[in-house]
């Protein structure tokens, strides 16, 4: 990588570990399966199908929205990308161990990736929030799903060892601890239990949410409220967030090494699992929802109420909100099949991450500012004007937080990530001049400089 000798800042952006046709191909394949739905009952009345001829639009659909969305990024990946060939997968294709060579490390696996299983599977039937609501659909599904999952597994995971250049991974060093071998490492376990307690907390709620927003863009009627801006510019932003929704979930749930998608590691800080956990439920509902500390609605409005009657202004405002959205549900596609939190799974670096280091969250939370409007309120109080203003405030400084922990974490991980943020410190088209900015308030060089000349950064404390 060049480097500006004056700065030590690399000249060029770092490549992306995940070129953008991953996402797109995603796309595609979502929006193929979104069309089939919605005109299904023409299909199926050309074909002389039997059964109800009506749109698809329920939570099986939903769930086979992600084979049309995974499907397409995963054949991207391996003959475009070619991903299973890069190094950072762990596998060299050219070992090809005999299974008996394999197996007794597979079976060691296997006991821990079960028993992992298991311990998830007890912390769902804790979890009184799992069995309420829409939550109820993701357990079902999960059920469902673990019995050929296990069966699969076993046929994988051999299938697997015989080509990684290092089988004894972290789910191996748990499996060894349990049938007390003494060759295993704490470091190894913790590494592990933190991706599959990330795996499991975030894959159980993104299944909860997938049906509701598929629903209602197989069933939405667009030609009927084009002349609408309110109703129109919520059905962008819905179909924006169902975008994301789907893609996000199939990032958590495909972590594949051989498609390059395997959690690297997990953030070993706590104020990181803090910060994010604070923003999904059940955690979210004390702190953001009706009944939350930092509700930030009280006698407050949306943006349609306060900007009634004036036709131009509901149009600029529903365009401003869908192009957040759009940014937002960008963020992540741009992942293609390795979005996920509080993970590391390689560097992104094109999309809107050229742009700036967090374009997800300053995108959803513009939104919410141009959303809600806390600056005005339906009381007439300046204290509630005040009051809604602080506390949203409050909210985007716990996703700047969120922020700050995420870059510590890939900080110290990744030397690509270290370039990237060097490279974004001087050439990012937001994140750029805010660090100008910030070296002049503060009289101190460019930090660039110094993350670009550290190799080698200490690890987090946990």
């Amino acid at each position: 990588m060049d480097r500006d000798p004056t700065t030590a800042a690399p000249k060029r952006r770092p490549t992306s570990d995940v070129s953008s046709g991953v996402g797109l191909a995603g796309l595609l394949g979502l929006c193929v399966w979104i069309l089939f739905c919605r005109t299904y009952p023409l299909t199926a009345e050309a074909l002389g199908l039997p059964g109800p001829r009506a749109v698809l639009s329920g939570p099986h659909a939903a769930l086979m929205a992600m084979v049309f969305t995974a499907g397409p990024m995963a054949l991207w990946s391996v003959l475009v990308d070619r991903v299973h060939l890069r190094p950072s997968t762990g596998i060299d294709w050219n070992l090809k161990r005999p299974i008996s060579e394999a197996l007794p490390t597979s079976i060691v696996k296997l006991a821990g990736l079960w028993a992992t299983w298991a311990v998830l599977g007890g912390l769902y039937g804790l979890g009184r929030w799992y069995w309420d609501g829409d939550y109820l659909f993701a357990m079902r599904v999960l059920g469902f799903a673990i019995g050929p999952i296990v069966v699969l597994s076993v046929p994988y995971i051999i299938w697997l060892d015989r080509y990684l250049v290092d089988p004894r991974d972290g789910t191996w060093h748990f499996g060894a601890m349990l049938i007390t071998n003494d060759t295993w490492e704490a470091e190894a376990v913790k590494k592990h239990w933190r991706a599959w307690i990330i795996k499991g907390f975030f894959s159980a709620f993104m299944i909860s949410i997938l049906p509701g927003g598929f629903a209602i863009i197989v069933e939405a009627q667009p030609a009927h409220i084009l002349t609408n801006p309110v109703e129109l510019g919520m059905l962008l932003v819905t179909l924006l967030f169902m975008i994301d929704v789907q893609i996000g979930t199939v990032g958590y749930l495909v972590t594949l090494r051989p498609l390059d998608a395997h959690i690297r590691s997990g953030n070993p800080l706590l104020a990181g699992w803090v910060a994010a956990l604070l923003c999904y439920p059940p955690f979210a509902w004390g702190v953001f929802g009706a009944g939350g500390v930092l509700n930030y609605e009280v006698n407050g409005a949306k943006w349609d109420y306060w900007l009634v009657g004036s036709e131009t202004m509901l149009w600029v405002w529903a365009g401003l909100l869908v192009a957040l959205t759009a940014v937002y549900a960008w963020a992540t596609f741009i992942f293609g099949l390795r979005f996920s939190n509080l993970t590391y799974r390689g560097v992104i670096t094109n999309g809107p991450y050229r742009f700036t280091r967090h374009p997800a969250y300053l995108s959803k939370n513009l939104y919410w500012w141009c959303l809600s409007m806390p600056f005005l309120a339906t009381s007439g109080s300046i204290v509630d004007v005040v009051r809604n203003c602080f506390f949203l405030v409050v909210v985007s400084a716990i996703y700047y937080w969120r922020a700050r922990t995420e870059e510590a974490h890939l900080l110290a991980e990744d030397a690509k990530y270290r370039e990237y943020h060097a490279w974004m410190e001087e050439n990012g088209i937001l994140t750029g001049p805010i660090a100008r900015f910030k070296r002049r308030l503060t009289g101190r060089r460019a930090c660039a400089s110094k993350i670009a000349s550290h190799e080698t950064p200490a690890e987090p404390a946990e």
